[in-house]
């Protein structure tokens, strides 16, 4: 079950990504106000639940939070955020999609065309490469669990794949089953610093230094837009891919 993990380049993204996201707190609210529209109680609503954990992984003081479920679930101030995926191609023919939250349809969508062409890619059409990927969970447990052990918690609570990424280990989740598994995991008391959705293409296309540089700069660019919420690619970054400044 434990494995190599064949999407390296995620990592190498969202560890240079996380540590310049000033706007975490933004997508967090969005993530809660979105949510928020299947139910205002966590416990009737898996999606927001994860989405509340990240919101106190973050720090995030509880009227924000509050004020973002009432606005989602109608209790409080309206808003008309909608969620908007964009599929296209970035350097190289690889294929991006991109995952947006906005309450202006025309202006996401404006600034995500300039993303694609700024630098050499374009955007498609509906359906052009959202069949590449498929939607799972995730979920990052530290290493304080032999595991052996967690394999075994994870597996008989609906987890697929289990993958050791050196300072913690991955495991794999159909992304209905995240949420059940992750609340089994908290219950066995296993730390968890990370559990989320995502989508994930099954076939990757290799990339060398010269064209993986070229498609973080386009998904970094495109990931401090502000209606963004995740930048997705089936590119496969070198093993020893290092990102420049």
């Amino acid at each position: 079950m434990a494995g190599h993990s064949k999407w390296a380049n995620i990592k190498h993204r969202k560890a240079r990504q996380d540590a310049s996201r000033a706007k975490v707190w933004t997508k967090v609210i969005r993530e809660i106000t979105v949510a928020a529209k299947g139910g205002p109680d966590p416990e009737d609503n898996p999606r927001l639940r994860l989405a509340l954990e990240k919101a106190n992984q973050s720090n995030m003081p509880k009227d924000t939070i509050k004020r973002a479920i009432q606005k989602g679930s109608g209790t409080g101030e309206t808003g008309s955020l909608e969620e908007i995926v964009f599929e296209g191609y970035g350097p190289g023919g690889v294929a991006i999609l991109v995952e947006t939250m906005t309450d202006n349809r025309n202006r996401t969508v404006s600034d995500v065309r300039h993303a694609f062409s700024k630098f050499g890619g374009n955007l498609g059409t509906d359906g052009s490469v959202a069949y590449l990927f498929n939607k799972l969970g995730i979920i990052h447990v530290g290493k304080g669990v032999a595991e052996d052990d967690l394999m075994d918690i994870a597996l008989d609570a609906g987890a697929e794949d289990l993958i050791d990424e050196g300072e913690y280990f991955e495991l794999i989740t159909p992304h209905n089953d995240l949420s059940n598994v992750n609340d089994v995991l908290k219950s066995k008391d296993i730390e968890i610093s990370n559990a989320e959705t995502t989508l994930r293409a099954d076939t990757l296309i290799e990339v060398d230094q010269e064209m993986a540089e070229k498609i973080l700069k386009i998904m970094d660019f495109m990931d401090d837009l502000d209606d963004v919420q995740e930048v997705h690619t089936n590119a496969q970054f070198p093993d020893n891919f290092e990102p420049g400044e």
